[in-house]
C-alpha cells in the first residue's frame, strides 16, 4: 500500500479584509513594481487562497484598479494640518512634498504608472487614477478660491480658478514624470498670477 504525502498550505484562518489585500498590493508595488501584482501574488502575500481574493475583487483588472487608487490615496489623501491648505503656496508645497514621499515609497510609480494607465491599458486603473487626479484639481481650485490674498482681478471669463488649477496640476504631473520635487518654479508662477 502506497502512502501519499500531501503538503497542506497553511492559510490565514481569519478572513482577510479588502484593506489588508490592498496593503499587500501596495507592498508588492513598493518592493517589486507593478508587474508583481497578480491575484496569486497578492493571495500569497496575504496568506490566503486565490478564491479569497476573488471574494473581494472579481478580476485582476479590478484588483489593479483598486490598487491604483490605494497608492494614490496613500500618497495624497493624508489629513494635512490646516496650514497645508491655508493658501496656494502652502498647498503647492504640500503637494510637492507628497509627490516626493510617493516617489520614495513607490519607486517609478509616477513615470511607469502614469504613462501606462493614461494610455488606457487597464480601464479600471485609468478610471480610478483620473478620479484621484480630479480630486487633486478640485482641491487646488478650492484653495485658489478661498485664498484671501488672491488679487480681485486675477481671474476673468477666459481665465478662471479652474483653468489655473488645471495649469498647476499639469505642471505637477510634468514634475512627477521628471522626478523633480522642487516647487520653486511653480510657486513663482502662482505668485505672479495670483498676488
Amino acid at each position: 500500500m502506497n502512502i501519499v504525502h500531501v503538503e497542506v498550505m497553511h492559510l490565514n484562518p481569519m478572513a482577510t479584509s479588502q484593506e489588508e489585500i490592498l496593503q499587500a498590493s501596495r507592498d508588492l508595488i513598493r518592493q517589486r513594481g507593478w508587474e508583481a501584482v497578480s491575484i496569486r501574488a497578492v493571495a500569497e502575500a496575504c496568506g490566503v487562497s486565490v478564491g479569497t481574493i476573488y471574494n473581494y475583487f472579481r478580476s485582476k483588472d479590478e484588483l489593479i484598479g483598486a490598487s491604483v487608487e490605494s497608492v494614490w490615496r496613500d500618497i495624497f489623501h493624508h489629513a494635512p494640518d490646516a496650514e497645508a491648505f491655508a493658501d496656494v503656496p502652502a498647498c503647492i508645497q504640500w503637494l510637492y512634498r507628497r509627490m516626493e514621499y510617493g516617489a520614495g515609497q513607490y519607486p517609478h510609480f509616477f513615470s511607469i504608472h502614469s504613462l501606462r494607465f493614461a494610455q488606457g491599458s487597464r480601464s479600471q486603473g485609468r478610471e480610478r487614477m483620473l478620479k484621484t487626479w480630479q480630486h487633486i484639481r478640485a482641491s487646488l481650485c478650492a484653495v485658489i478660491r478661498r485664498d484671501p490674498r488672491v488679487r480681485a482681478d486675477a481671474f476673468n471669463e477666459a481665465f478662471s480658478p479652474e483653468t489655473f488649477a488645471n495649469v498647476l496640476f499639469s505642471l505637477m504631473l510634468s514634475a512627477m514624470l521628471r522626478q523633480d520635487y522642487d516647487p520653486s518654479a511653480v510657486l513663482e508662477i502662482a505668485r505672479r498670477v495670483l498676488y
